[in-house]
C-alpha cells in the first residue's frame, strides 16, 4: 500500500481539480451582443451628448475644440434674457417669447402635438369598440384598412399629400372649386361655402393644419389596434350582465369600456406624448426642411436637427434635446398620475 503523505502529524487533503464548465457562461455569451450594441449605439451617444451639452463645440473640428460653457448653452437656448417680465400678462410678452426659436419651436410642437395627438384617441376608442361589437367574420380587413397607413413610408405620404394639396394641380383644390362653381340654373349655390379660386395651401394659417392631419391619418389606425386588443381581453360576461340589466350600448361603453381600458389608455397616450413631442418626418418633408413661412411648422427636432448639423453646434443641439426630454419625462409623469392611477 502507498504511504499517505504526513505533514505535523495529520494526513494531507487531496485537493479536487475545478473542471471549466461552459455551459454556465453561454447565456452570457448570448446576451452578449445586445449589450454590445447597446452600449455602443445607444449608452454611450446618450451620455455622450449630456456630457457636451456643456460644452461649445462644433462638430467638424474635432474633440479638441470642446470649450467649457457650464450652463451657457442651455441659457442661449431658452433665451430669457431681455423678456418684458413686467408684462407677463400681456400679448407683448408672448409675442417676443414667441419670436425667440426654441419657444416658437416649442409653440410649433405643442400645437401640431395636441391637434394631431387629441383626436386621435377620441375617435380611435369608440372606433374600436363599434369594429369590436359590429364586425366578427370582417375583423381582421377592416383593421388592415386602419392599420395600413402606420406601417407605409412617411416620405411616400407626406409626398402623396404635398402632390394633392397643390395649388395648380391639385385633386383637392380641384375637388373643392369644382364644388364652388358648381351652376345650378344659372347660380352658383355652393360659391359661399366652396372656394372658387385654388388655395394656395402654401400660405401659414394651413401649414400647421395640414401637418396635423397627415400625423392624425397615419396614426389613428395604430391606436385602433391598441385599444382593439384590449378590448378582447374584456370578459364578455360582462356586456352580457349589463344587457340583462337592461344597459344600452352608450351605457356599456360609458361603464365598462373605457374604465377597462384605462391601462391601454395610459399606454397609448404615453407613447402618442412621445411620438407627437418628437414629430420631425412630416413637417420637415412637407415644408421642404424650411418650417414654412415664418417657420409656423417648425418643430423642435427640426430646430436641434438645423443647429446640430447645418449650423454644426453641437453643444447648443444636445442642450435642445435635453431640454424637450425634461418636458417629455415631465408630461408623461402627470399623464401617469393622470391616468395611471387606481380609482
Amino acid at each position: 500500500m502507498s504511504a499517505v503523505p504526513v505533514l505535523n502529524g495529520a494526513p494531507a487533503k487531496k485537493t479536487k481539480r475545478r473542471r471549466l464548465k461552459p455551459w454556465r457562461f453561454m447565456p452570457y455569451v448570448f446576451v452578449a451582443p445586445f449589450f454590445i450594441l447597446f452600449l455602443t449605439f445607444g449608452l454611450f451617444p446618450l451620455l455622450f451628448s449630456a456630457y457636451a451639452s456643456f460644452f461649445r463645440w462644433e462638430l467638424t473640428a474635432g474633440l479638441g475644440s470642446m470649450k467649457w460653457e457650464g450652463f451657457g448653452n442651455y441659457a442661449f437656448v431658452l433665451q430669457f434674457d431681455d423678456l418684458p417680465w413686467s408684462h407677463f400678462f400681456s400679448g407683448r410678452f408672448w409675442s417676443e417669447l414667441y419670436a425667440r426659436d426654441f419657444w416658437r419651436a416649442m409653440y410649433n410642437t405643442f400645437w401640431l402635438g395636441i391637434v394631431s395627438g387629441l383626436p386621435q384617441h377620441l375617435i380611435a376608442v369608440p372606433l374600436a369598440f363599434f369594429i369590436h361589437t359590429k364586425f366578427r367574420r370582417a375583423r381582421n380587413p377592416v383593421i388592415a384598412m386602419y392599420f395600413l397607413p402606420y406601417i407605409t413610408n412617411t416620405v411616400a405620404i407626406t409626398l402623396v399629400f404635398s402632390s394633392l394639396f397643390s395649388r395648380d394641380f391639385g385633386v383637392i383644390n380641384q375637388v373643392l372649386t369644382g364644388l364652388g362653381r358648381l351652376e345650378l340654373f344659372g347660380a352658383h349655390p355652393l360659391a359661399w361655402l366652396f372656394p372658387v379660386q385654388n388655395v394656395d395651401w402654401g400660405r401659414p394659417e394651413y401649414t400647421r393644419p395640414i401637418v396635423s392631419f397627415i400625423v392624425w391619418w397615419r396614426f389613428v389606425g395604430w391606436n385602433t389596434v391598441l385599444y382593439l386588443s384590449a378590448l378582447q381581453t374584456i370578459p364578455k360576461d360582462l356586456y352580457e350582465a349589463a344587457t340583462i340589466d337592461g344597459a344600452g350600448l352608450w351605457q356599456q361603453f360609458r361603464y365598462i369600456t373605457v374604465p377597462l381600458l384605462r391601462p391601454m389608455m395610459l399606454l397609448a397616450v404615453t407613447l402618442t406624448i412621445i411620438g407627437n413631442l418628437q414629430l420631425f418626418e412630416e413637417p420637415f418633408i412637407l415644408t421642404g426642411g424650411s418650417g414654412g413661412v415664418g417657420q409656423v411648422a417648425e418643430t423642435v427636432a427640426m430646430q436641434m436637427y438645423k443647429v446640430g448639423l447645418n449650423d454644426g453646434d453641437f453643444g447648443t443641439a444636445s442642450a435642445v434635446a435635453w431640454l424637450m426630454f425634461m418636458v417629455i419625462a415631465a408630461l408623461t409623469w402627470l399623464n401617469n398620475r393622470t391616468l395611471g392611477r387606481k380609482d
